[in-house]
């Protein structure tokens, strides 16, 4: 009389309430994934190696975007001006060294945009004389004497580079 009952997954849920691995995932990771951002991803975390230092330091990757089959995507480089010329005569090499890195024909064209200037990073040593003798009597105040001759020697060798 009664059948067999099929369970077949129709709704977000599958058997006794519990989610399914995809439909568990965000809807954001989703579009992700189906865009290739692992394949956007795997370009960043290995760029200096791919294209080489002398390239890795005037650009950096911006976007990919290729077809649903990921294939013949475009690379977007942000590029530093006036190292334009350089990045747009290794656009094969760098095509040649992505594609061989995953495997298949990934990559179809790159695409540059310039930024004006570079992002450099500085590294602003704003420290107040009146800090300087706050940590030098707090230094005062430690009983073991070799970590104060340690400190007093650190905060001697700062002032000197100052």
């Amino acid at each position: 009389m009664h059948g067999k009952k099929v369970y077949i997954n129709k709704s977000k849920y599958s058997i006794q309430g519990l989610k399914t691995v995809s439909n568990s995932l965000p809807g954001s990771f989703k579009k992700i994934l189906k865009k290739g951002g692992h394949n956007y991803s795997s370009i960043i975390n290995n760029w200096s190696s791919l294209v080489g230092k002398k390239i890795s330091n005037v650009c950096y990757p911006k976007a990919v975007k290729s077809d649903k089959e990921l294939k013949n995507g475009t690379l977007v480089l942000n590029v530093f001006h006036g190292d334009q010329i350089l990045v747009e005569y290794s656009k094969g090499d760098i095509i040649d060294k992505i594609n061989t890195f995953f495997g298949y024909k990934f990559l179809k064209d790159i695409k540059l945009v310039l930024i004006k200037e570079k992002i450099s990073k500085e590294i602003k040593d704003n420290i107040s004389k009146d800090d300087k003798i706050k940590w030098e009597k707090s230094v005062q105040t430690i009983n073991n004497s070799n970590l104060k001759k340690n400190l007093l020697n650190l905060i001697n060798t700062y002032n000197k580079r100052k």
